[in-house]
């Protein structure tokens, strides 16, 4: 799987070449499914307005109103649910899965509960496009500052460990929402590993366990 982990979405040019280098095709011809699961589990969000506006492309955040090819949701609390061959195919054939943000622990609760966490080794096209949470979700641990939900059987912060690294969303420095660079620091001082503090115009692109920053703003890698 080809990952773009972004704090605030595509939010300007370079994130968005990025994108299309990782698809190989213009985002005009390019499937997406969306998830929407992890704001379901956020104190904040939770279901209705935020759900509906990350779908419907209404949302600040670019992310499903890029001009996409199709669009269609992939709602894991319901995959339990129903048999796989309604929507293992679905996820096989798309170019690229939008993941929205909100809860890293809840998102990770789902996507294992879903089985779509054990599909995704497989999926070796398909293209990750995180914010926020959803990206937060592929790191080996969020950090307990980010701890919101817990699942039913308890856990600590760890999430699905598919790249070797944690990052800190929103650093968009003091004054403007998010987390200043010393609650990034802060934050870092508590994860055994390295660590990104990026803000709203950086994403993370990860192929075959190469990683590129990529970014129009301000990043720092944090290390133990």
């Amino acid at each position: 799987m080809k990952l773009l982990l972004t704090s605030a979405g595509v939010k300007n040019a370079s994130i968005q070449d990025a994108l299309v280098g990782l698809l190989g095709k213009p985002i005009a011809e390019s499937s997406a499914l969306c998830i929407p699961t992890a704001q379901y589990g956020h104190p904040n969000l939770g279901p209705g307005e935020g759900a509906w506006r990350f779908i419907s492309g209404r949302s600040p955040l670019p992310m499903c109103d890029l001009g996409w090819k199709s669009v269609g949701v992939l709602e894991l609390t319901a995959l339990p649910s129903i048999p796989e061959e309604l929507w293992v195919p679905k996820v096989r054939e798309t170019d690229v899965l939008l993941v929205s943000g909100g809860d890293a622990l809840y998102l990770c609760h789902w996507m294992r509960e879903s089985g779509l966490a054990d599909l995704l080794p497989s999926l070796r096209e398909t293209v990750w496009v995180g914010l926020s949470a959803g990206s937060m979700v592929m790191t080996p641990r969020i950090g307990q500052d980010f701890v919101g939900w817990k699942p039913p059987a308890g856990g600590d912060d760890t999430t699905l460990g598919l790249v070797d690294f944690s990052i800190c969303p929103h650093v968009n420095g003091e004054g403007r929402p998010g987390n200043s660079m010393a609650e990034a620091e802060s934050w870092a001082a508590g994860i055994a590993g390295p660590a990104y503090a990026i803000d709203d115009e950086t994403a993370i692109k990860v192929v075959d366990g190469n990683v590129e920053v990529v970014s129009e703003g301000h990043w720092k890698l944090l290390t133990p």
